[in-house]
């Protein structure tokens, strides 16, 4: 069993940055590849990034790549989203998962948090 609390959500404006943090419970963390989704307005819930258990390895959907990084420290139980640049249409409800594969397929993550938002304004 795996918890997941992300935190570092919050309301900035356009061209501003944060950083999401994802602190997961257990001693497996290593263990689990780590993504990122999220959840705007009356979207559906879509894919951000994902990191292999290694860190070696990481993926982004097209709209974020160059802005967002996501990476993690195994020793800190931690996986982190920096976004840079956000835009408006960055606004969403932050997730953070962990799951056996890295994938871009949100129901292979076994685990989820309650979720960070983030709102962006213009």
């Amino acid at each position: 069993q795996v918890q997941l609390v992300e935190s570092g959500g919050g309301l900035v404006q356009a061209g501003d940055s944060l950083r999401l943090s994802c602190a997961a419970s257990g001693r497996t963390f290593s263990s689990y590849a780590m993504g990122w989704f999220r959840r705007a307005p009356g979207k559906e819930r879509e894919f951000v990034a994902a990191i292999s258990r290694s860190g070696g390895s990481t993926y982004y959907t097209d709209s974020v790549k160059g802005r967002f990084t996501i990476t993690r420290d195994n020793a800190k139980n931690t996986v982190y989203l920096q976004m840079n640049r956000l835009q408006p249409e960055d606004t969403a409800v932050y997730y953070c998962t962990a799951g056996a594969v890295v994938t871009t397929y949100g129901p292979a993550y076994n685990y989820w948090g309650q979720g960070t938002q983030v709102t962006v304004s213009s």
